[in-house]
């Protein structure tokens, strides 16, 4: 299904050459690096050098359990309008029954923010995030940074980035996104998808075949080769999506004439245009996919790469569960957790199935499951419930009788809403096992709570497959062996629902209008700048292979409280470290201590056991293996940074985005080779202050351990001025201040 091609190649002529044969002289291979599609945007938005890159953006777009804190950041350092059109979509908080009226006042505060600011106001049910602007906001050969992992319209020819809040802020005050320049990865297409055979089985097998290997890690992702002519609009977009599970950096595609129809479609021709790579053009590295042998795939719990065909799984079902639920009892003080149960007479039954959100909750996706369940009913105890992505979709389904055979059947459909993906909604019961079509099946994203004894889990696959399940009885059946009529009927886009309950204010500031504050919505805590000298305790050791932005911060109970800082921090790795919160305001309260009498009290320096200067920052950190998977959220890192800490020591970083996160709240992305720490010990690094300002890219440091005191070197790596000047005066609020 998937093959990985490393190393340089060249696309010419329709087809892929390994530069190890292609026999290209260096001019023409300069020649061919400038003929991506990626090279073109990012040239085109591009500020900076050849290497160094300085990105502008023509969009921004937040939900609403982001773009409190960003307007909130932006506000606090200088913010007078939006200077780029930058639209707040209301698809996360929706629930407002939770919390109270906090997620309703975050909703008036993006309402009055945009009518001041000059912005765009999605209102909640209209239209998940991703579908908005995939409809509205998409441009060919435009850039879109978005404040949600999943930002990608490359199907669409836009180049869209999904970033934490204070780069968005960074835009907001007319600065840049910088980036030294990504490699290009090619993926060829190739074939036709078989009946039966959806967008999440491609991606799937995408993510499967490169997530583990790295070997997309913040690249860009170039959709080239005669497969793209196969798919419609929605099924590549249904692709595009689930790139971010690959750890790419963006995305584009080949534009074609199918692409210019869906422009068409909701009135913006104007916004095509045909984009091809050159010939040749050459990419770094390349995924041949062909299309014509992917078969429906399933990603089991606890990761989208954990992937086997719905087949193979089937055929070993009993080895597969028995190694998830291993998994899952690790994560439960007593265990309990169990999915083999699962299992009768050689066949999986499933409890749950659920199509939403940017990824399952399009029209073609719903009205192919429409199809496959026409004349039948849902039966047992399985349960299906289908969220249209945007009202459009919703309408042009029931105008076309698709909503009307879906409830017949038994389905549940629901507004448009992102809770699915993230915990917010349809939590299966305990021990339950649901299948989605969204994007994400991390732990705890459907909603348990292990630290109490709650865990169900989900297992992702497409809708196609869902539905065949469905009708199944909820025993777990690929698409491909259901008789349905694929062919569907044609979708219509009805732009009038937008005109009529859309804000569209971007470009047209309201000065004398009045952002409207609820109870809940706090403003940061002042940080410190960073000192001469640096004292870090280590209060949380995560062992675990990878670390993932939802066990820093969790998502669903935390959603109400991302406009407020502190009470946001209470939950910081509540799932992953219990003890965190409470161990690290121990440090941030001696750091306070410090901070009025000069010194750290007697009892750490007495735990320290060596002299430490007297202009010495006191901090703490969290360790782990491979740290900020996942998310853009920036409250991974805040949280922290608001409870008194002051750095991140890994082996690596899963992201570019979550190491951009801490050092946009002044906190130091230090690597150590060696993961030989403990909770408890101390780091203790002199002269840190001189060093980052004289571009030091090692940092000497002790290793305070049990009384023992070693000599270690800790990397901080490349960073760019404006971010050396961050992390010195503390975190992006603070610089934004200082200049």
């Amino acid at each position: 299904m998937v093959k990985l091609i490393k190393g340089g190649v060249y696309y010419s002529e329709g087809k892929l050459v390994k530069e190890s044969v292609a026999f290209m002289v260096e001019a023409k291979k300069q020649k061919a690096v400038k003929g991506t599609l990626s090279y073109g945007v990012l040239n085109s938005h591009n500020t900076g050098g050849e290497e160094n890159l300085k990105i502008t953006f023509d969009g921004l777009v937040s939900h609403d359990i982001t773009y409190v804190g960003i307007i909130q950041t932006a506000k606090a350092s200088g913010l007078k309008e939006f200077p780029l059109p930058y639209t707040l979509t209301n698809c996360h908080n929706s629930l407002c029954a939770v919390g109270g009226t906090i997620n309703g006042d975050d909703h008036l505060f993006g309402l009055t923010a945009a009518k001041k600011y000059g912005g765009n106001y999605v209102p909640p049910h209209i239209a998940v995030i991703h579908q908005y602007m995939r409809e509205m906001g998409a441009k060919c050969g435009a850039m879109i940074l978005g404040s949600d992992s999943h930002t990608r319209y490359g199907a669409l020819g836009t180049m869209a980035i999904g970033e934490g809040g204070p780069e968005l802020v960074k835009q907001l005050l007319k600065q840049t996104y910088d980036i030294k320049r990504p490699e290009t990865v090619a993926v060829y297409l190739k074939g036709k998808p078989k009946k039966g055979v959806g967008p999440h089985d491609v991606a799937i097998a995408l993510v499967g075949a490169t997530f583990k290997k790295g070997f997309l890690k913040n690249k860009i992702l170039e959709f080239i080769g005669p497969g793209i002519k196969n798919l419609s609009m929605d099924f590549r977009c249904g692709i595009d999506v689930m790139t971010t599970e690959t750890a790419c950096l963006s995305s584009i595609w080949e534009t074609d004439e199918i692409t210019e129809e869906f422009f068409k479609m909701h009135g913006r021709e104007g916004d095509f245009k045909l984009m091809r790579p050159s010939d040749p053009a050459y990419y770094d590295g390349a995924v041949i996919i062909d299309l014509s042998t992917v078969e429906p795939m399933i990603a089991l719990p606890f990761h989208p790469s954990n992937a086997y065909t719905v087949k193979e799984f089937i055929e070993n079902a009993n080895d597969i569960l028995g190694e998830v639920e291993n998994q899952g009892n690790a994560l439960l003080e007593k265990g309990g957790f169990s999915l083999r149960d699962k299992i009768k007479n050689g066949k999986v039954y499933v409890n749950q199935g659920i199509i939403a959100g940017c990824a399952g909750g399009n029209y073609e996706n719903i009205a192919e499951a429409a199809e496959i369940l026409r004349g039948k009913g849902i039966c047992g105890e399985f349960e299906l419930s289908v969220y249209p992505q945007s009202q459009p979709v919703f309408k042009s389904l029931a105008d076309n009788g698709y909503a009307s055979s879906l409830m017949s059947s038994g389905a549940v459909l629901k507004t448009a809403f992102c809770g699915p993906c993230f915990g917010a909604g349809d939590t299966p019961h305990n021990n339950g096992l649901s299948i989605r079509h969204t994007t994400r099946n991390f732990e705890n994203r459907e909603g348990s709570k292990p630290g109490e004894g709650q865990l169900s889990a989900v297992a992702l696959m497409d809708a196609r497959s869902i539905a065949a399940t469905a009708a199944n009885g909820g025993i777990l059946t690929p698409a491909t062996e259901a008789e349905y009529v694929r062919k569907i009927k044609k979708y219509y886009f009805d732009k009038s629902i937008y005109e009529n309950r859309v804000y569209t204010g971007a470009g047209r500031p309201d000065k004398s209008a009045e952002v409207i504050y609820g109870p809940n919505i706090a403003d940061w805590p002042e940080q410190i700048a960073l000192m001469e000298n640096l004292l870090i305790k280590a209060v949380s050791v995560i062992e675990d292979g990878v670390t993932t932005t939802d066990e820093l911060i969790p998502s669903g109970e935390t959603s109400s409280y991302r406009s407020n800082p502190l009470r946001l921090a209470e939950f910081a790795l509540s799932r992953k470290d219990p003890e965190y919160v409470k161990n690290a305001k121990i440090v941030k309260a001696d750091e306070e201590y410090r901070r009025i009498n000069g010194t750290v009290p007697e009892t750490v320096l007495k735990d320290v056991g060596i002299k430490i200067k007297p202009d010495t920052l006191y901090g703490s950190c969290v360790v782990a293996k491979k740290i900020g998977d996942g998310s853009a959220r920036e409250q991974a890192a805040s949280c922290q940074r608001v409870l008194g800490g002051i750095a991140n020591i890994a082996i690596e970083y899963a992201t570019k985005r979550y190491r951009s996160n801490l050092i946009n709240w002044g906190m130091l992305p230090l690597v150590c080779r060696k993961f030989d720490f403990k909770k408890g010990d101390y780091i203790y690094i002199e002269n840190v202050r001189s060093l980052i300002e004289e571009d030091a890219r090692v940092l000497p440091a002790k290793h305070i351990s049990g009384g023992s005191v070693k000599n270690i070197s800790l990397e901080i790596g490349v960073l760019t001025a404006e971010e050396k000047k961050i992390i010195l005066d503390g975190c992006l609020i603070n610089y934004n201040k200082n200049k």
